[in-house]
């Protein structure tokens, strides 16, 4: 297991934080705007900020013929999908609930790795991966109840973080010569107009003038969520192992669900603050320096 830079640290630091809380505003933001327009303007606005930087950089956003079908996949299961899904469940669930959901990506992440790409795991790894996977389990205690009668919002999630976890594993592995932030542009802009089309497909009777606190939340998504973490964790994801990307993001899920009980007065068990132990576990089997051989 590599060690992490302080770059990257500084970098997952920041993600973590970015992304953690925006659980709760995610929530908070599509109760005040139809969700798929909600996010359809989030990217709009993240798909700029991004345009903006590369043309300071004066960087062409030419891709080559070859790499547009890789690109596409690569937008699909990494952004289409995951946004598309994730924002019409979010109202469905707790918002500490949707992000332990949506972080069952690293452990679908690790063992596809490890079954289809044949990546070789430490036993450490598979530790992570254990103790993750048993937090998860916690957190979901009392959502498994709702499983039986209204599993549409759980299920969305699990469909969603699965697509991730296949395309964090793509992204990786991609041969591609494009640079990251075109990659990531091109990205966004596919996933925007889809999530344009869905919405007014399916929200147009609902759009209104976003309220105060709907527009804060756009703005967070868009500059920061999108603009900003988004670039951050295709970084991270083309530059370290698929398994140290995915289980060190793990803090985020923990952020979520404590940010969304302080904020939104989500209330919390004995089950989420076990589950905080196995997640600072799943971390600290990525994390953690491994020690050097005699």
């Amino acid at each position: 297991m590599p060690a992490f830079t302080p770059r990257q640290l500084v970098l997952l630091v920041l993600l973590t934080l970015i992304w953690g809380v925006n659980w709760p505003v995610m929530k908070l933001g599509v109760t005040h705007f139809p969700p798929l327009s909600f996010r359809a303007l989030a990217m709009w606005l993240g798909v700029l900020v991004v345009w903006v930087v590369l043309r300071v950089q004066r960087q062409p956003l030419r891709v080559p013929r070859d790499e547009w079908r890789t690109l596409g996949l690569l937008a699909f299961f990494n952004m289409v999908i995951w946004n598309s899904l994730v924002i019409v469940a979010i109202p469905l669930v707790s918002s500490g609930r949707a992000a332990i959901l949506g972080y069952t990506m690293p452990i679908f992440s690790a063992v596809l790795g490890s079954l289809i790409w044949h990546d070789r795991l430490s036993l450490r790894a598979w530790g992570g991966v254990g103790a993750a996977f048993v937090g998860v389990m916690l957190l979901l205690w009392h959502e498994l109840g709702a499983l039986g009668s209204n599993p549409s919002g759980p299920l969305l999630i699990l469909l969603a973080a699965l697509c991730w976890a296949v395309g964090t594993q793509m992204m990786r592995r991609a041969p591609m010569q494009t640079p990251l932030l075109v990659m990531a542009f091109w990205m966004m802009l596919i996933t925007a107009l889809v999530l344009t089309v869905a919405a007014v497909a399916l929200e147009h009777a609902l759009w209104h003038a976003p309220d105060a606190v709907a527009l804060g939340t756009i703005l967070f998504n868009g500059l920061l969520v999108v603009g900003f973490a988004q670039v951050v964790w295709f970084v991270l994801a083309r530059s370290l192992p698929p398994v140290a990307s995915t289980l060190s993001v793990m803090f985020i899920p923990v952020l979520g669900v404590f940010t969304g009980a302080w904020w939104l007065g989500e209330v919390l068990h004995w089950q989420d603050w076990t589950a905080v132990c196995l997640m600072v576990l799943a971390i600290a089997s990525v994390l953690w320096p491994a020690g050097k051989r005699q």
